[in-house]
């Protein structure tokens, strides 16, 4: 989402960075482009100047002067305003109260309203809470059957649909039913416009008024930049809401919209929503988007994401294999899965510190999400006994395993060469023992493992 913002503050801050001594004229000058390249991400005029301000009197004053490095003390100055702009920090859902707790969407349509509602719902089961959909959408043509749908994908009850009530009406069972069957939260989806309306507003303040939820959600599109700040703006004054959903964050968006809607509202931008995937939010932290933003990466929701999503038992287990020296292409194929379960190959290069450098390299690759299902074709494609022995593959195997799967003779030859460097690597590791083994890992990743273009496309 930032990666033109993320693009040009890096290079502002690599110029600032290579002097040893910084003037006024140099802050000023930095200033400059720091305001130029935050308008051109579509972040509001009023946080940019508010934001520009803040950084220009800190970097000017003492602390830069007297620091070892005022290149970097800039840095640090703008990563901490970057952090007060979105929030200083993470506000999750406030969900004390005496359930059914009422927890009510709303926002523009199109905004992903609906797949939030059950993104959020998945989040909450996992928390071991009870929840209950209620879709308040009777004027879009099956809306209610796709919060329905969503609701069986992921487990989650939805409240059963009655043809022809009204919104209010809906609500009101909703808490009903939620009550009776001893539910924790309600997740009501309301109605959106194309556009704000006043129809759509009194129809929300109604429902409000009738349920009282504890949190009132606007979900925003990452890519609506400025008029997202507009959007929320205009929610708040007329509805009062507790905070925002950011989805489509994936999105080419410039970033504007992360940037803008908190100082504009005064509310927290709560979770940001990844594709129309239905998995968790995630929750927004504002310290580790400040440090994608400036290209510092985000360890620790790399580290979270890994926990989540890799099945600790089958990595130990491969894990083992390797350093036994037993490293198969069934083992490479697990590799393949969990990298699967991780994921956006991009994005997860983003939380790493400093990749803002190889943008252009990343670029060019044309790194593709769907490579690993290729790559597990092709392996599929194999027999047993080929996977456990991959020496055997020879010419005519070849031919028959890329006939398999579609994919050509140069793919599969591609797969079993960077299958021997790691078979090799792991060999080697196990001949230094532990002391070398992070120094293999090293040089492992140092070649580029995966290459990025080695696989087939």
């Amino acid at each position: 989402m930032f990666d033109t913002l993320s693009e040009k503050l890096s290079g502002i801050f690599n110029r600032l960075t290579g002097r040893g001594v910084l003037s006024e004229s140099d802050v000023d000058s930095a200033m400059r482009e720091i305001r130029i390249a935050l308008l051109e991400a579509d972040v509001a005029l009023p946080v940019v100047k508010s934001f520009v301000e803040t950084v220009r009197e800190r970097a000017v004053g003492q602390e830069v002067i007297k620091s070892v490095s005022p290149g970097q003390m800039v840095v640090k100055i703008v990563h901490d305003a970057l952090v007060e702009t979105l929030g200083a920090e993470n506000n999750e859902l406030d969900l004390a109260a005496v359930p059914p707790v009422p927890v009510m969407m709303v926002g523009l349509q199109g905004s992903g309203k609906t797949t939030s509602s059950a993104k959020l719902a998945l989040k909450l089961k996992k928390e071991n809470k009870r929840v209950l959909l209620a879709s308040l959408d009777i004027y879009r043509p099956a809306a209610q059957e796709q919060l329905a749908i969503l609701g069986k994908q992921i487990g989650v009850d939805s409240l059963p649909i009655i043809v022809g009530e009204q919104p209010k009406n809906i609500a009101l069972r909703a808490m009903s039913e939620a009550k009776l069957g001893g539910y924790d939260v309600v997740i009501l989806d309301t109605a959106g416009r194309l556009h704000i309306d006043l129809e759509m507003m009194g129809e929300v303040i109604e429902i409000k008024n009738i349920v009282h939820p504890k949190e009132t959600l606007l979900v925003v599109d990452a890519l609506a930049g400025q008029d997202a700040a507009n959007i929320a703006k205009e929610f708040n004054e007329k509805i009062g809401i507790t905070g925002s959903i950011l989805t489509r964050i994936d999105g080419d968006s410039r970033g504007g919209a992360a940037l803008s809607m908190r100082q504009i509202t005064g509310r927290p931008i709560k979770f940001l929503g990844n594709g129309e995937k239905i998995e968790p939010l995630e929750v927004f932290h504002p310290d580790r988007l400040a440090g994608r933003i400036l290209d510092m990466g985000d360890v620790v929701s790399l580290v979270e994401n890994a926990a989540e999503k890799i099945n600790k038992e089958e990595a130990e287990r491969v894990a083992k294999r390797m350093m036994d020296g037993h490293f198969d292409l069934n083992d490479l194929l697990s590799q393949f899965k969990q990298m699967q379960n991780m994921g956006d190959l991009k994005g997860l290069l983003g939380m790493l510190p400093g990749m803002g450098k190889f943008k252009a390299q990343i670029d060019a690759a044309q790194i593709d999400n769907n490579i690993f299902k290729r790559l597990e074709a092709i392996i599929l494609s194999m027999t047993p006994d080929e996977r456990r022995h991959p020496d055997i593959i020879k010419a005519s195997r070849k031919k028959r395993i890329a006939a398999g799967c579609g994919q050509s003779v140069q793919d599969v030859n591609k797969l079993l060469k960077q299958y021997e460097q790691m078979a090799d690597m792991m060999k080697k590791m196990k001949k230094m023992g532990k002391r070398g083994m992070f120094g293999g890992l090293s040089n492992m990743l140092g070649g580029g493992f995966p290459p990025f273009g080695g696989f087939p496309h």
